[in-house]
């Protein structure tokens, strides 16, 4: 089908030359399977993190938070070093984003700190509602910072997920609280993230070297009896479980950064809904946690919600798609 369009204008192609574009669109499309084989990695580890944080139950949360920036430290540290980057993160903390970066730093201390709590503490069902919400949630922070206009279809599915909220506040008599904490803070660290002038993984990095004193004063504080905790080095699980924190940060993070450069907007958006999904799953089948009929209710709406959010963003995609073919070939002289 292909070929026969440029025969019919006077260019047919050589058989070399079509080789030639059957190899480069075979090469396109095996990395986009890679990057989407890399987001789905990514997504299913964050979202089984919930099994790793509920095994970590018997450790205060502040004390797993501690480590969880030691070894996410470690673990990005080392990366960079052997690719001699460091030096990147530690401009970063120096240059003209280093305000950036400590505000970033603060929010993810806290949007970590209350996963953890929610996990271990029985609100995990919250906990995959709000990374359900936060994309609209970043939406609405658009709209309100940098002054963007809502489309249609963005402004049905915010109603939509408020909607749920309204639902799921009246049938249990409560408003969901960690999960609107949740989104509400993951969604301006992904704005602070999105303006800022690095990679994930140097960014990350020196939002942990900034946390880091905080950090060690807690442990110190913990194992000196100060607080409750000191339990590294208590018992052989705890001792090798605590390290795996980093690498449950930080793998999936270059995983999911690696694939995104690979793949479509529209696809990133679907694939990444993965991890609160298997977040629900987990919380449901595994740790038993209540899912009442206004839950279902709520996430049915929510993911309607979702799913009007995700086609509006594949139709502006395509949209763009189209405009920048047509201006490309508007130009050519056949």
């Amino acid at each position: 089908m292909f070929d026969a369009v440029p025969s019919r204008i006077g260019l047919r192609p050589s058989v070399r030359g079509a080789r030639r574009g059957q190899g480069a669109g075979g090469r396109e499309l095996g990395e986009a399977g890679k990057g989407i084989v890399a987001i789905v990695a990514a997504c299913t580890i964050w979202g089984l993190a919930t099994l790793y944080y509920k095994a970590m139950a018997h450790v205060p949360p502040l004390e797993v938070l501690a480590h969880r920036t030691l070894w996410t430290l470690v673990f990005f540290g080392v990366a960079l070093a052997l690719r001699g980057r460091i030096g990147e993160a530690v401009a970063l903390l120096r240059g003209a984003q280093r305000g950036r970066v400590r505000l970033a730093a603060g929010i993810v201390a806290v949007n970590w700190g209350l996963f953890i709590w929610a996990i271990q503490t029985g609100h995990a069902v919250q906990a995959s509602l709000g990374y359900y919400i936060f994309p609209l949630v970043s939406v609405c922070l658009g709209v309100l910072v940098l002054g963007e206009r809502l489309s249609r279809g963005q402004g049905a599915a915010v109603a939509l997920a408020c909607g749920a909220v309204g639902v799921l506040t009246a049938g249990l008599g409560v408003a969901p609280w960690v999960a609107l904490a949740l989104a509400v803070t993951f969604a301006p660290y992904m704005l602070i993230k999105k303006q800022m002038r690095a990679g994930a993984a140097v960014s990350v990095t020196a939002e942990v070297m900034l946390l880091l004193p905080l950090a060690l004063v807690w442990l110190a504080l913990a194992h000196g009896g100060v607080v409750a905790g000191g339990l590294f080095g208590a018992d052989a699980f705890t001792t090798w479980m605590l390290p795996l924190s980093g690498l449950i940060t930080g793998g999936p993070l270059i995983l999911f950064s690696w694939g995104a450069q690979r793949v479509r907007l529209s696809t990133l958006g679907l694939v990444q809904y993965l991890n609160p999904t298997l977040q629900a799953v987990v919380a449901v089948l595994v740790f038993r946690e209540p899912f009442t009929g206004w839950h279902a209710v709520a996430f049915g709406m929510i993911w309607g919600a979702l799913a009007l959010y995700s086609l509006e963003g594949w139709r502006q995609e395509r949209a763009a798609r189209n405009l920048a073919t047509s201006e490309g070939t508007s130009g050519t002289v056949l």
